[in-house]
């Protein structure tokens, strides 16, 4: 297993950039993170996942461990594959797939590219318990502040969060998914719950 590599960048196109390594030059598949990080004649290191095939080997690059492990997470999930994974981390920074996830954002999901709305669908379902809200907190603490300065719920959306809790969603999902299905316009607390399990 190729983990890791450290080499210095020779090309680099749409999708992959080539990576000079002890005179052997790797093409690796790489993220929108990674791709960030890397600059043509200069050196570069990339967290790897090797996908071994019947009709060949692929190298997939990653900025840090942590978009290496929200990739495999990703790819885990049964209709996603390493290309579809790497597309969605191109499309979504780690933070930004963690938190979508996390709160089952369904529509955020889908703007990634080649991520239906079923399959965005599938990803939550799945990966719900797996990746929880604490992974989304950045550095900068942006997402702890938004939670905290959030106004208050009503009693009747307390209700609704409760009863989604009750079937198995932290406090966190079952709060932001009752807020979309106020924005979404559901008035009864019935409407609520019905909205946000679709949402969820």
């Amino acid at each position: 297993m190729i983990a890791y590599l450290r080499g210095r960048a020779l090309a680099v196109t749409a999708e992959t950039v080539i990576l000079e390594v002890n005179g052997v030059g790797y093409e690796i598949y790489c993220s929108g993170g990674a791709f960030r990080k890397i600059t043509v004649g200069e050196t570069a290191e990339l967290y790897t996942y090797l996908q071994v095939k019947e009709d060949g080997i692929t190298l997939f690059g990653f900025a840090s461990p942590k978009e290496k492990e929200l990739f495999l997470k990703v790819t885990s999930v049964s209709g996603v594959g390493p290309k579809l994974g790497v597309s969605i981390l191109t499309s979504l920074s780690a933070d930004e797939l963690t938190q979508a996830i996390a709160t089952a954002d369904v529509k955020r999901l889908s703007t990634a590219k080649g991520l239906g709305k079923k399959t965005a669908e599938k990803l939550v379902l799945e990966l719900h318990g797996k990746i929880s809200a604490v992974e989304v907190i950045s550095a900068s603490g942006e997402f702890a502040e938004n939670a905290e300065t959030t106004a208050p719920l009503s009693k009747a959306d307390e209700e609704a969060v409760s009863a989604l809790m009750g079937l198995g969603f932290t406090k966190n999902e079952s709060t932001q998914a009752v807020k979309r299905a106020r924005d979404n316009g559901a008035k009864t607390v019935e409407d609520v719950i019905r909205k946000a399990l679709t949402g969820l």
